[in-house]
């Protein structure tokens, strides 16, 4: 059986969540255009800085106020950012996430022109939130969010 490509970008991000150094929760991204993929990430520190497994291996690294990593940035964002600092033009591209977006990266995905983005699981529920107030974000602003069911990714 021939893989779609949607099934195939979230299979490469949910590889690339693998890479992460965070102990609480491993996210990938995966940020395409045309069929191409065009920038990935995962969730962790800035490269070059402390890796959470390694630094402090039990509890992850220090909170912040809302009891978030304080150091690492999340998945999209790396995503993003790599494909900006390098001079890729993102405006009409599809995201791929393991986790759906967070409030803070619906607004850069929507501030870069993201077109569509898919995600595997909820960031609510991980949460513990009422509501995924990214999707629904994203959605009140025309960026067109998708989940793509597990039992549609095969490994």
């Amino acid at each position: 059986m021939k893989l779609g490509f949607d099934v195939i970008f979230m299979n490469l991000a949910a590889d690339l969540a693998k890479r992460s150094h965070r102990v609480k929760n491993q996210v990938g991204a995966v940020l395409t255009k045309d069929t191409r993929i065009i920038s990935i990430g995962y969730n962790g520190p800035p490269a070059g800085r402390h890796n959470c497994d390694e630094e402090w291996p039990e509890d992850g690294c220090p909170r912040d106020s809302r009891n978030s990593c304080s150091l690492a940035l999340h998945a999209e964002e790396n995503a993003i950012l790599y494909a900006v600092k390098n001079g890729t033009q993102i405006q009409g591209s599809t995201l791929y996430t393991t986790l759906s977006p967070c409030i803070a990266c619906a607004r850069l995905i929507l501030s870069s022109g993201i077109k569509v983005v898919y995600f595997r699981d909820s960031y609510a529920a991980y949460k513990g939130l009422a509501s995924d107030e990214g999707v629904d974000f994203l959605n009140k602003f025309g960026v067109e969010c998708k989940l793509l069911l597990e039992d549609i990714v095969t490994n």
